[in-house]
């Protein structure tokens, strides 16, 4: 069993993501912006996060910033329903999110088995280099 924050300001994905985990055996906090986040990740010791990238107050790229200053290692996922790239040619953010420091990124809306298969993988992945002293 993990221990997840979930970061996103739609109170319908943090119910979705947290009613997945809960089920799969996981225990899940939920904040609704950056700040929020950072004071609940401040609270306690997690395996994984979940990050919304667009979010009122402190945006999640920079909850990211903050968070891998204290824990360099904490794998996060980032999420987001913004296209890959947009009619105005914006960037790709959660590319970005990716090469600023996030394991894996998830789109909105996601399948269930799309986000428990990334879940088992980061917490696996981060298990083995526990294990081999990583």
């Amino acid at each position: 069993m993990a221990k997840i924050p979930v970061v996103d300001d739609d109170p319908a994905v943090q119910t979705t993501i947290r009613l997945l985990l809960e089920r799969a055996g996981h225990r899940i906090e939920v904040a609704g912006e950056g700040h929020k986040g950072l004071g609940a990740f401040g609270q306690g010791d997690f395996d994984l996060l979940f990050l919304d990238i667009f979010m009122p107050g402190m945006d999640g790229l920079e909850t990211m910033r903050h968070v891998l200053r204290q824990r360099p290692t904490l794998p996060i996922i980032v999420i987001s329903r913004r296209p890959p790239v947009g009619d105005a040619g914006e960037p790709d953010f959660l590319a970005t999110a990716t090469r600023l420091g996030a394991v894996s990124s998830l789109p909105k809306p996601f399948r269930p088995a799309a986000l428990l298969t990334v879940v088992e993988s980061r917490l696996n992945a981060r298990d083995r280099n526990v294990a081999s002293g990583h």
